[in-house]
């Protein structure tokens, strides 16, 4: 065959999809998920960063779904299922980490030299089966991975993607099974995870019975899983400086372990990060995101909104916007950065959701508010008459938020025994906004609503209508053709 004959038959072939994998663009996706980032909270987040008119990044993705949440045993599900279900294809009980439907969420046991929540893998025999997640499927085709969040990487979201267990709370077996080649490794992780970054915690380090508090909850194993990934050549970084530092060339490995909050094991709240000492979500993203893109074959990188969820069970209304606002930062930066090399998107699929709703609510007939300012709490502030302006009252004349809970810690039964509220007061970083229905500190629960999902890029029209969270697998799996 003539040479040029070859050469015009191998433009036509890839021009029509059958291009060699030598020559194909690798294809990557980024998943995005604040947890508990209901409807409610996104809206009162985008009025609280740009006003009602405004948009956050989340809002101009084009293709747009809702996404139902409920779990296999649960009406109102928990981030371990419903995060699983997006990961997994696979619906599974309330509380349990990647495996069968049929697993029950035994509770982990104790130690009987330590007192704490042992490392030994608690699913007992013929109680479920691991199923295979995405992050796994991207391993076994040779493709990057990175795994992101502002909690504690050994929390439910974040090990939903890397691990196999019955019960979340059996955090010292996830965290062993992240350590490439050490006892209890999920082999399925091959060489390992490229990129994990998160909050430090006691997981992580062994118990110490002269140490801090934290230490003395410490692994009843004795192991020192930071030294284990350091020894497998992984870069630790525990701080902006190491985390600023931190080699992205080809072959390169982090774990990130950011420790300015050890005794939840989680990072700052956006609104109290020091910028000086933790990086904030966007650039744990693009870094990654600098390190993954060096595979020929893609990446599959999952980023977490992590502390949303925190702050709505302790119904700080002020912190989960904050903290939605900063999530939605780093979906800016990322399709920023991905447009840098791929303007069109055509090899780079981008998705945002949420693994369940929470009890927030917007409350009342206020009028506009405008961004919350220095000089305007916005839509943290006590509600005021679209009419008006005056300020509203309830039925015994006391004034009130917008923003309430169906269920929390600061549950007022008589109003005319506790002072009037202020603007100052509701606005104030500390403020727990007042709940309908009276729970324990932090213990404000999900909500059963469906949530929101945002796609771009590659493969991005596939998502709309009302789908299953099980639904979604399938279409990234599809995405990424493994």
């Amino acid at each position: 065959m003539k040479h040029w004959m070859l050469a015009g038959l191998l433009a036509a072939l890839t021009l029509s999809g059958c291009s060699s994998d030598n020559t194909r663009p690798p294809k990557n996706v980024i998943f995005f998920l604040g947890d508990g980032m209901g409807m409610t909270t996104m809206t009162a987040a985008r009025i609280y960063a740009v006003g009602e008119d405004g948009e956050l990044t989340m809002d101009t993705l084009p293709e747009t779904a809702f996404i139902k949440t409920f779990s296999n045993d649960a009406q109102v599900t928990d981030s371990a299922p419903s995060m699983a279900a997006y990961m997994t294809g696979v619906k599974m009980n309330n509380e349990v980490v990647s495996m069968s439907p049929e697993t029950v969420a035994t509770a982990p046991g104790k130690d009987a030299t330590t007192g704490v929540s042992n490392s030994v893998n608690n699913c007992a025999k013929n109680n479920g089966a691991p199923v295979q997640t995405l992050l796994e499927l991207a391993i076994a085709n040779g493709m990057g991975t990175g795994v992101v969040s502002t909690a504690r990487l050994t929390h439910a979201t974040p090990a939903v993607t890397y691990s196999h267990i019955c019960n979340r709370n059996a955090e010292y077996d996830i965290a062993r099974q992240a350590v490439p080649g050490g006892e209890g490794y999920n082999s399925a992780l091959g060489n390992g995870v490229d990129v994990l970054m998160g909050g430090i915690s006691q997981y992580w380090v062994p118990f110490n019975a002269n140490g801090s508090a934290a230490e003395k909850k410490g692994r009843p194993d004795g192991r020192n899983l930071v030294n284990e990934f350091k020894a497998k050549g992984y870069t630790f970084v525990s701080d902006k400086a190491s985390f600023d530092a931190a080699p992205v060339s080809a072959g390169a490995k982090i774990i990130g372990l950011f420790d300015q909050a050890f005794d939840q094991g989680h990072m700052s709240y956006d609104l109290d990060r020091n910028p000086a000492k933790e990086p904030s979500l966007a650039e744990m993203t693009t870094k990654s995101m600098d390190l993954l893109s060096k595979n020929a074959k893609g990446y599959f990188l999952m980023v977490e909104g992590g502390r949303i969820d925190h702050a709505l069970h302790d119904t700080n209304a002020k912190r989960a916007l904050h903290d939605t606002v900063a999530f939605d930062n780093a979906i800016k930066a990322a399709i920023a950065k991905v447009k840098e090399t791929d303007p069109n998107m055509t090899n780079t699929l981008i998705v945002v959701t949420a693994d369940h709703d929470h009890t927030l609510l917007m409350q009342g007939y206020s009028k506009i508010t405008g961004k919350t300012t220095t000089a305007s709490p916005g839509i943290l502030g006590l509600l005021r008459s679209y009419v008006d302006g005056a300020l509203s009252t309830d039925a015994v004349g006391s004034p009130f938020t917008i923003l309430g809970f169906g269920n929390g810690p600061n549950r007022v039964s008589d109003r005319t025994t506790v002072a009037a509220l202020t603007d100052a007061t509701v606005s104030a970083n500390d403020y727990l906004q007042e709940s309908a229905i009276k729970t324990g500190l932090g213990s404000e629960t999900h909500g059963g609503a469906d949530v929101f999902l945002g796609a771009i890029g590659m493969s991005a029209e596939q998502f709309k209508g009302v789908l299953d969270n099980t639904a979604v697998f399938g279409l990234v799996r599809q995405a990424l053709g493994l």
